[in-house]
């Protein structure tokens, strides 16, 4: 039996990038590219005519660029959407404003050397339609509207709230769980350290972009930083983050190093760190997205006496890590997106499951 093809528009108002992703992503007997379209208007008609699996949609276009198109796009044709950015400020912020209005993933068109980037990138890209084409896009809003701030963290003493870690870890999807989370924190919220996988350039925009809308203290990571209650870590793009302890003090170290489970920054490399430094001072939460990154390193933090829950398959947009987590040993419940800050602070103070 030949499985069905994932069906493919290209939208890009660059024909030499049209006709490179054509060619490449053609090259996977998995992938059929339907057609493309130089112009969000252009695309309009051919997404009605040709009803495409998976659209991938370049940021930065002439007429009406990336995020104004998918945002009248998803109400009436919801479809698994890649962003194509390029590395600029505008084209980042635009891609993280992309993601949130509903986009699954997004990739980074390669500069200079424009030729050989992409095609070096194909594999990339293929592996993302692929992921892509899987995701219930209407999972992107489940969960989100319920979520409640959790009241300020009282009767617990100052030295206790030091020793607590809260380390979360996220792939496809991740970025709106995470701020979805985040926001819920009260200022005087535990420590918390997060991977989330992203590239080069955007972890910083993405730890901005939070800090505006939060309590605490977002930022990107640097090697050194000090971890006091209400801050939170973003690791940096292309580095992997671990935890260390001198004496009462949790810090962060930052290093480029190689790829682990595919990725850098990556979860399982964390994970890791804060098992053998925090213990059973530690609560661990892994989040939507694809691939095992960090779950057996969240067996690892489980054995050492943390606490761990990954997000349910209801609310996740790719339910692979949580799934992996779980049925690893690793996650010890599956929550509901909505429910995830509650339970953190349940296993906070009162270790109840």
């Amino acid at each position: 039996m030949i499985n069905k093809k994932i069906r493919v528009l290209i939208v890009d108002d660059s024909r030499f990038v049209q006709t490179i992703l054509t060619k490449g992503l053609s090259l996977d007997p998995e992938i059929e590219v339907i057609g493309s379209a130089a112009d969000p208007y252009e695309a309009r008609d051919k997404i009605v005519n040709l009803k495409p699996d998976v659209l991938t949609l370049d940021v930065e276009m002439p007429k009406m660029n990336g995020l104004e198109f998918l945002k009248k796009l998803m109400p009436q044709y919801p479809m698994p959407v890649i962003m194509v950015s390029s590395l600029t400020n505008r084209s980042s912020q635009i891609t993280l404003d992309a993601l949130s209005a509903g986009a699954v993933d997004f990739v980074v068109k390669p500069s200079p050397n424009l030729d050989g980037g992409l095609s070096g990138l194909i594999e990339v890209i293929q592996e993302k339609i692929k992921i892509a084409s899987k995701v219930n896009v209407k999972n992107r809003q489940s969960g989100k509207s319920s979520s409640k701030e959790i009241q300020s963290i009282e009767g617990c003493s100052g030295l206790a709230l030091h020793s607590k870690i809260i380390a979360i870890g996220a792939s496809t999807g991740g970025t709106d769980a995470i701020e979805t989370i985040i926001k819920t924190f009260p200022k005087n919220m535990p420590s918390t350290v997060i991977v989330q996988h992203m590239p080069t350039g955007f972890t910083k925009l993405f730890a901005d972009r939070i800090n505006s809308k939060c309590q605490v203290n977002v930022k990107e990571a640097e090697s050194g930083d000090i971890l006091s209650p209400g801050t939170v870590l973003i690791a940096p793009g292309g580095y992997q983050m671990t935890l260390v302890k001198t004496n009462l003090e949790y810090r962060v170290l930052c290093r480029q190093g190689e790829l682990v489970c595919g990725h850098a920054p990556s979860v399982e490399v964390l994970f890791n760190s804060v098992a053998q430094v925090a213990g059973p001072n530690a609560i661990g939460v892994m989040l939507t997205g694809m691939g095992h990154d960090g779950a057996d390193a969240m067996v690892k933090m489980r054995k050492a006496g943390a606490k761990t829950m990954a997000q349910d398959e209801a609310t996740s947009v790719v339910f692979g890590m949580p799934k992996e987590a779980y049925e690893r040993g690793g996650a010890e419940v599956l929550v509901p997106l909505d429910r995830i800050p509650t339970k953190v602070n349940q296993y906070l103070f009162t270790g109840d499951k």
